[in-house]
């Protein structure tokens, strides 16, 4: 007995030292070793994917918020490595908006079919179909069908939005095919769009909001 409990115990401290090690050797240690390991678009000033912003390229009101994220006093926790940080991208991206009324109805549906929003997608489907989204993507949307034939710029959004909600990220492939047909400005847009979008849907969970007696799901 006392044999096996050593050969246990030598066994247990084998298998913790392995472990330990194999942290160590895909943990980065250095800085240079930290942006080696990031992803090829990933910017190592900014860990993301968009740029720090530079204050010079702001205008006078961008200015003004680039230095409260950089002030000491700075209540943000990230300051211009954060959230605040890519927000004012879009102040430097002057290329007209490519976020039309029929990308925004289609951000909400496609949401709306991830989280099982009846309400939420029969009051926008019949605007969707008025801004000019096909009835055909719609289908696609709404039964969680291939995005074959889908057009291009519209695949991407769907995709993003099934990557975000079923794996919690967006592969680098599909964030490639956004920057084709969307620039920073408009990316911005969307997820911000994607936020709004999320806090009416809480509000209609938390209270359990219904659809009118005469106006059934066209989800299900």
């Amino acid at each position: 007995m006392n044999i096996q409990k050593r050969q246990f115990q030598l066994l247990s401290v084998l298998v913790l030292a392995t472990a330990l090690v194999g942290c160590a050797s895909v943990r980065p240690v250095t800085q240079a070793e930290f942006n080696a390991s990031l992803p090829d678009d990933v910017h190592p000033e900014s860990r993301g994917r968009l740029p720090v912003v530079n204050r010079a390229d702001l205008d006078d009101d961008g200015k003004a918020i680039y230095d409260r994220y950089m002030s000491p006093d700075s209540t943000s926790l990230a300051g211009i490595q954060g959230p605040g940080g890519i927000r004012l991208n879009k102040i430097t991206d002057k290329s007209p908006s490519k976020v039309t009324s029929k990308i925004r109805e289609l951000v909400r549906l496609a949401i709306s079919r991830e989280m099982d929003q009846d309400f939420e997608w029969t009051m926008h489907e019949p605007v969707a179909l008025r801004e000019g989204l096909d009835q055909k993507t719609i289908d696609v949307i709404k039964h969680n069908r291939s995005l074959s034939g889908v057009p291009d710029n519209e695949a991407a959004v769907i995709q993003m939005i099934r990557e975000v909600f079923k794996n919690h990220h967006i592969s680098s492939q599909t964030y490639s095919n956004l920057t084709k047909h969307f620039g920073r400005k408009d990316l911005i847009q969307i997820t911000e769009l994607m936020g709004g979008g999320m806090n009416s849907f809480f509000l209609l969970f938390m209270f359990d909001v219904h659809l009118p007696y005469d106006r059934p799901s066209t989800l299900h």
